[in-house]
């Protein structure tokens, strides 16, 4: 294994200009973190097992109570088959097989591969074996490596950086080691700080209550408005309407990842829905797509249902939960 990252014609252009502005019936032209940075590191710097909840009299990494015996073992379990998580709060996260987050650590080096991370530190931070370690959906194998540590033992690399598991993430999908001493953060599937800014523009994200739904590149719900018109495309929210449910703006097609953005409508493509009131705005299979302004952070879903009207939206355009 190794270590390594990541026009049309103007005729072809104004073709396909052309067949969007009419392939959703528009006429005349338009009108139709509560992350866990506050956690404070042990000596040394790199957050112990204990940190801010030890019982016990010491100060260092092994203040407090140590995990259970299961959790040690889970935590130096072989890491299997990697998989992208999609977290409210961080964005594409790292995960193990069992779905355990994965960190990197900001004292280690991934040029050349480098673990600083011993003793105690590795008994609050298990580092991930190599040895089995596959890539999974959404995860490039080629930033899959190894480096060899001070006992001789292979830990898995992404991109050059060490992976580790933390030992208070009991749970699948736990974050608590998220920003730990300031030092200790999720991995990307790129092997970068996991990090909502490196979202697409649109995504999806998995909802506990309403299943797979769109997100914006903030993380934030994206709604559809029942009232509005998909063919001929129109908008009923206009005015103050936009105040609590502003337009999502467009996006680039390339800059989408599980997004249907024809739907189940043939003969429809990627269209901005040029509105009445001069505002471009991103749709969904011609549906004009919002955010709400009660959602104050990622994974909030406060604008699904609201007057029986506004509803998340699927992949594919359709509203989820709504009446049938």
């Amino acid at each position: 294994m190794k270590t390594s990252w990541r026009s049309a014609s103007l005729v072809a252009s104004a073709v396909a200009v052309l067949a969007l502005t009419t392939a959703c019936g528009q006429e005349n032209g338009g009108q139709s973190a509560s992350q866990n940075v506050g956690a404070t590191a042990a000596a040394g710097g790199y957050g112990g097992t204990g940190v801010g909840t030890g019982t016990g009299t010491g100060t260092g990494a092994d203040a407090g109570a140590a995990p259970d015996q299961q959790n040690a073992g889970a935590q130096a379990a072989p890491a299997g088959k990697l998989a992208v998580s999609a977290n409210a709060e961080l964005g594409q996260v790292l995960t193990d097989s069992a779905g355990r987050t994965l960190y990197r650590f900001d004292q280690d080096t991934a040029e050349p591969p480098k673990t600083n991370c011993e003793g105690d530190c590795a008994t609050a931070w298990p580092p991930v074996p190599a040895g089995d370690a596959k890539a999974g959906e959404g995860v490039d194998k080629e930033l899959l490596g190894e480096v060899t540590r001070p006992d001789g033992t292979k830990q898995l690399t992404i991109a050059g950086w060490p992976a580790y598991r933390y030992a208070k993430d009991v749970n699948p999908g736990d974050t608590k080691g998220q920003g730990v001493g300031g030092t200790w953060y999720a991995l990307a599937p790129d092997g970068k700080k996991a990090n909502l800014a490196d979202l697409p523009g649109l995504s999806t994200r998995e909802d506990p209550k309403l299943g797979e739904i769109v997100v914006d590149k903030n993380g934030h719900t994206v709604y559809r408005f029942m009232k509005d018109s998909q063919w001929p495309m129109k908008t009923a929210c206009t005015g103050e309407c936009l105040e609590k449910w502003p337009v999502v703006a467009p996006v680039d097609a390339k800059d989408t990842k599980g997004i249907d953005l024809q739907g189940s409508t043939p003969n429809r493509g990627y269209v901005v829905f040029d509105r009445p009131d001069g505002i471009k705005q991103q749709t969904i299979d011609c549906v004009p797509i919002y955010t709400f302004a009660g959602d104050k952070k990622p994974g909030d879903t406060k604008g699904q249902g609201v007057g029986g009207t506004w509803f998340a939206v699927a992949p594919d355009g359709k509203p989820v939960g709504a009446p049938e």
